[in-house]
């Protein structure tokens, strides 16, 4: 299985090569560095969801329902997040995607309306994609000055291995359990770890 179980250099050269196919995305990865943002990922679901594609030798943009777009703004204000929302959906309102931008910084604000439970406010975007919800998925991705920015805190193996572990800082099982059969419904390569 390509890129797995090797070093992290091999591994981010493998994922970087394996992106740039995805032309979608890769527009996106690579033209997001012209839009002004500093602080900001690209990442979750359409970068593992790329390399599972890719190595089942499917469509590249088989399964990936929307592009997670985050960056951390001290403005917690819903005007300024809006504000860039508009920004970024005007730039690549030609691409075929959906693309979900949020402020990490006001995640919080609204999140116990939508999933039950308080979420402490994040104090920066890697705190945040610390507490994605699968080892896999806890990853972003960058450009910067054309070089190729990857943040993993818990690397890049699970990913490559199509495993599914639960990142429990913050997921419920009965969330893991959704995207676990949601997932596997796709790509029935996955091999899921009971929480």
């Amino acid at each position: 299985m390509i890129g797995y179980n090797c070093d992290l250099e091999t591994q981010k050269q493998t994922l970087f090569s394996i992106l740039s196919e995805n032309s979608v995305l890769f527009e996106l990865i690579k033209d997001t560095q012209s839009i002004g943002l500093q602080n900001y990922y690209i990442g979750a679901g359409c970068i593992c969801q790329t390399v599972w594609n890719f190595q089942n030798n499917l469509d590249l943009m088989y399964g990936i329902s929307d592009v997670d777009f985050v960056y951390f703004d001290e403005d917690l204000s819903y005007e300024k997040e809006d504000l860039i929302i508009k920004q970024i959906e005007q730039r690549f309102s030609h691409l075929p995607i959906k693309i979900d931008i949020k402020n990490q910084a006001r995640v919080h604000l609204w999140y116990k309306k939508h999933y039950e439970y308080e979420l402490q406010p994040y104090t920066s975007l890697e705190n945040a994609i610390n507490t994605w919800p699968t080892t896999a998925t806890s990853i972003g991705v960058r450009m910067l000055d054309d070089k190729f920015i990857v943040y993993a805190p818990f690397g890049l193996n699970d990913m490559f291995g199509q495993i599914i572990r639960a990142n429990k800082t913050q997921i419920t099982k009965e969330t893991y359990m959704q995207k676990c059969e949601k997932w596997y419904k796709k790509w029935n390569t996955l091999k899921i770890i009971e929480w």
